[in-house]
Formats: structure tokens, sequence, C-alpha cells
């Protein structure tokens, strides 16, 4: 275990010892019972489903959309630094994994990497390893983060898909131990899901490197009303109800991710 691993676990530790210590809100409806009480946790219970095809775009899974109650929650973990979101996150991106049948031994999971923070690190990669923790460990896969940014990009939010896309072009590297990995099933591991133009991006350096991409998976998938992409998207709870939850909405989602 290299020192890098060990500290990261360690942060781990404190932080979930912060969290039984001190008292914290609901992420979900602000309520007493933190960081994610049960209702919110039920409300979050949906069935994955496959995302709405993005040009470029490989095939992308999303546990729900980005909007009202499960983008708060994202963005609680994401922005907030609500460390204590990660295993139920976890948990939500998990079913995502299993329901797109990539799950196995053999496949890696490569997270979008954050700006900030090294190699393997950032809220990204954390819901990676808390989702592969939650579908088995090794058995379902091993969390390589194989990208890197080449320099600071421009941050996406608020930019249309072709400056989205062009913003990406060339800001990733593939870490030299993609070899490594060659022949294995990759699946890129995102947050959200917009224009898709950070998955395309990724996804062209890793098979550039050589690398089999079979898909990504997302929590949240942001829809945008465009004249070629009318927003609504049918997400049903895990209950059995068949009832949509996003059907007919006529306003854009909100740009972030």
């Amino acid at each position: 275990m290299d020192l890098r691993h060990l500290l990261r676990l360690l942060r781990c530790a404190v932080a979930a010892l912060f969290e039984l210590l001190l008292p914290h809100p609901c992420a979900g409806c602000s309520g007493p019972d933190g960081p994610l009480c049960h209702r919110c946790r039920t409300r979050l219970d949906r069935r994955p489903r496959r995302c709405v095809p993005r040009p470029r775009c490989p095939q992308v899974w999303a546990a729900g959309p980005h909007l009202g109650h499960d983008r708060r929650v994202l963005l609680a973990h994401k922005e907030g630094g609500a460390d204590g979101l990660r295993a139920p996150l976890g948990k939500r991106l998990a079913r995502v994994y299993a329901a797109t049948g990539w799950s196995d031994a053999d496949t890696v999971l490569v997270p979008v990497p954050s700006r900030g923070p090294g190699p393997g690190e950032g809220p990204v990669a954390a819901l990676a390893e808390a989702a592969l923790a939650a579908s088995g460990g090794a058995r379902a896969g091993r969390v390589v983060p194989l990208l890197r940014y080449r320099y600071a990009a421009r941050r996406q939010v608020g930019l249309g898909r072709r400056e989205r896309l062009r913003n990406r072009v060339g800001v990733f590297t593939v870490d030299p131990a993609a070899v490594r990995v060659r022949g294995s099933p990759v699946v890129v591991v995102d947050d959200v899901l917009t224009t898709g133009s950070t998955l395309v991006e990724a996804t062209r350096v890793l098979r550039g490197a050589g690398l089999r991409v079979v898909g990504a998976i997302v929590l949240n998938e942001s829809r945008r009303r465009d004249a070629d992409q009318p927003v609504q998207r049918f997400y049903t709870e895990l209950s059995g109800s068949e009832k949509p939850l996003c059907a007919g909405v006529r306003e854009a989602y909100p740009r972030s991710g």
C-alpha cells in the first residue's frame, strides 16, 4: 500500500469520526437525521436507466435526473464536502453499475479526475471507490485512476455543447500504467452527464492509449432543452411503481456538471 493511499484512508477515517461526533443536517431536507435521512434515501431509490445518447459519447447509464432532490444531495457531496454522503451515493452508483451488466472482476473503473487533488483523489474517485465496495469489491472490478489533467481547463458551467467540447479537447492525458489494463473492459465514472463533452474526451484518450472503453456510469443525468433534444426522462422508483417522476418536464435542467 503506497503512502498516498494510506493518507486517503486516514482522511476517510477521520472524516467518519467527525460524522459520528458532530451533528449534521440531512443533505436532502435539512432535517436533523443527517447526513441523509431514511426518507431522503428512499427518494433516491430509482431504477437506473440508460441515458439519452449524446454524439460521440459512449453508452452511459445514470441513477436519476440532475434535478431537485437528486441534484441537491449530489452537490452537497461534490461542492459542500459532505463526506458522510459517500457511502449512500456509492451504493446508488453501485446499482447503476450492476444494471449495466459490466460488473466483473476484470472490469476497470476509471474516474474522471478532479482539478485540485492528486491522482486518485477528489469526489468522483471517492464515489468510484465507494461504488466498487458496495458492488462486492475485487469480484466486481477495480478502480484505476488513469486520467490526468494536462492543463487547467475552464469550468464547464454555463457553456453550450460546442463550447464544452472545445473546452475539453486535449485536456486529459493517460497514465503510462494504462498498458497494464489493455484488453480489460473499461468503464468511465463521472458524477453528472450534461452534454457528454467530458466523457467524449475521456473515452477518446483512453481508446487512443489502446484501452477498450465499453461505456460510462454517472449518478445524475442533466437535460437541457434544445431544439433537437426535448427535456424528458423517465426514472422510476425501485418500489415497483411505474409512474414517471420526470415525465413532461418543460424547463431546462440546471447546467452544472
